[in-house]
């Protein structure tokens, strides 16, 4: 049996019928990464609250304190595509469980922080790689499990987002004068242990291309494959998922004895027939052995050309002009939305209005109104009548306005309603997979948003220490924001060019079969 240079995916409707897509196990998926986004990105929204403990414990100036939020925002977004590397070679439960471990090992060291260095590493680092490593598949599962409702589903898992900030910060709040910042750190790393038991809800999605035929393909076929082809020309992507492959294997696997049989065996011989039990020790354990480190070693094999082949074959993502573009706006654009929560904070702290935001914290505020903006734009989304991609535009604009004005408000109220229509507006992110899949397709999903989200974190890794260094200079944060504006304005400008592109391209593709 041949495998052709393109591999021709079985184009039946028997997945989308599937019980667990749009419904079933997709919730349970959606449940799980709604969890994972409150452990992660709630609780990264509401580093405020340690921001300012941090400042009191180490006297260091904002700007170098303000990097250890920073680092671990960014760096959970900068690893997308080395995570996207995982998933392809590990899948997304095993990817999430150990990145659950991690997380919580990096808040735990970070209690016993002796200055704003070591949290770089502990927690910047640390929790930001192990953050990173549960984030990417509890976007990438929920967009393989749903068809029909796609917003709707990431708008309903991202309001995570919202929970967790709002959460967490009255949590971290009441710990941090309860028991003191370090010991707050210590019981929320045991929090994080959770994100394991959402990974082990990740079970394979059935919408996965290729995985029946997977089955019935013979791996030695899959391996001269991509021997013989030139890794540059491979257009052999997007076929493979890890956890499918696992199962499709399942049959193969039953033609040899596998461990348990093997027990089996040694249980039904006599305690005296010592040399039947060598025979099978000697026979039946290396082979076993030697085809599960085959097995595993095709696997990572496979998923590593897939992972390889969309950053650089011939069909790579950085050939679709509409893709680049979209990764300019998200280098831009995200850190209007992370500045306000490192800040905000301390703001209200210099306006004077400690007494009004400890009875409704601001960030609390942007958390609340967030949750009803991702379901709400998540909803218009998914109607047939509208466009996922207009809907994100006009967020996304209304959320630039949001930051110009943001600085100009200095009574509390003004704040509060400035902060609620920041929080509807960001409501885009639910929109962001959806966009994202529709321009690079399901197969190319999980390096795409890599890509994408590692442009966020660039943007969210510089923007909280620059606008604290901006108030270092001038005492004063509405500078920082007006900067943030325009960063944002010209990745607008990027999203706006998009009709250009869709032209161009088209004008591209008529010449191209002309000439064939």
């Amino acid at each position: 049996m041949a495998i052709n240079s393109e591999v021709k995916c079985k184009q039946d409707d028997d997945w989308k019928t599937h019980p667990d897509i749009d419904g079933g196990w997709a919730w349970m998926i959606v449940f799980a990464s709604f969890i994972i986004h409150v452990l992660i990105m709630g609780s990264q929204m509401a580093l405020g609250i340690l921001y300012v403990e941090w400042l009191d414990e180490f006297k260091e100036s904002r700007g170098l304190t303000a990097w250890i939020g920073s680092l671990t925002i960014g760096i959970t977004l900068i690893v997308g595509p080395i995570i996207g590397l995982f998933v392809n070679t590990c899948g997304c439960r095993k990817t999430t469980i150990i990145g659950g471990l991690v997380t919580a090992l990096g808040w735990t060291v970070s209690a016993y922080a002796t200055n704003v260095y070591y949290l770089f590493i502990s927690f910047g680092v640390t929790a930001g790689v192990g953050s990173g490593m549960a984030y990417l598949p509890a976007v990438v599962m929920v967009g393989q499990y749903f068809q029909k409702r796609r917003a709707l589903a990431q708008g309903l898992s991202t309001t995570g987002t919202g929970f967790g900030t709002f959460i967490t910060t009255v949590l971290l709040k009441y710990l941090c004068i309860e028991y003191g910042w370090r010991s707050a750190m210590l019981i929320h790393g045991a929090i994080n242990l959770n994100l394991c038991v959402c990974g082990a809800l990740m079970r394979p999605s059935p919408a996965l291309p290729c995985r029946r035929q997977l089955g019935n393909c013979e791996k030695n076929e899959c391996n001269e494959k991509f021997e013989k082809d030139d890794i540059g020309q491979s257009e052999f992507t997007g076929c493979f998922d890890t956890d499918a492959i696992e199962e499709a294997g399942d049959d193969e696997d039953e033609q040899s004895p596998p461990q348990d049989q093997i027990s089996e065996q040694m249980k039904q011989l006599d305690s005296n027939d010592t040399d039947k039990m060598e025979v099978v020790l000697r026979e039946k354990y290396p082979v076993s052995i030697l085809k599960t480190i085959s097995h595993v070693t095709s696997n990572m094999k496979l998923g590593f050309w897939k992972w390889y082949s969309g950053y650089f074959g011939n069909k790579s993502l950085f050939s679709n002009r509409l893709f680049i573009s979209f990764v300019f706006w998200a280098l831009f654009a995200y850190c209007s939305f992370v500045i306000p929560f490192i800040h905000l904070p301390e703001i209200v702290k210099l306006y004077g209005f400690d007494e009004e935001n400890d009875k409704i914290p601001l960030t609390s505020v942007i958390a609340i109104v967030h949750i009803f903006g991702k379901i709400f734009l998540g909803m218009i989304s998914d109607l047939p009548i509208v466009s996922a991609w207009n809907v994100f535009v006009i967020a996304n604009m209304t959320m630039c306005v949001c930051i110009f004005i943001l600085p100009l408000m200095h009574t509390f109220a003004g704040l509060a309603i400035v902060c609620a229509l920041l929080g509807f507006s960001s409501g885009y992110f639910s929109v962001m997979p959806v966009v994202t899949e529709d321009l690079v397709g399901l197969n190319n999903l999980a390096n795409a948003y890599g890509i994408i989200i590692c442009a966020n974190g660039i943007s969210a890794l510089l923007g909280p220490p620059v606008a604290g260094w901006i108030f270092d200079v001038s005492n004063k944060y509405d500078y920082s924001f007006y900067l943030c504006g325009l960063l944002y304005l010209v990745g607008i400008g990027c999203l706006l060019i998009k009709p250009c592109l869709q032209k161009q391209s088209s004008e591209m593709t008529n010449e191209q079969n002309v000439k064939t």
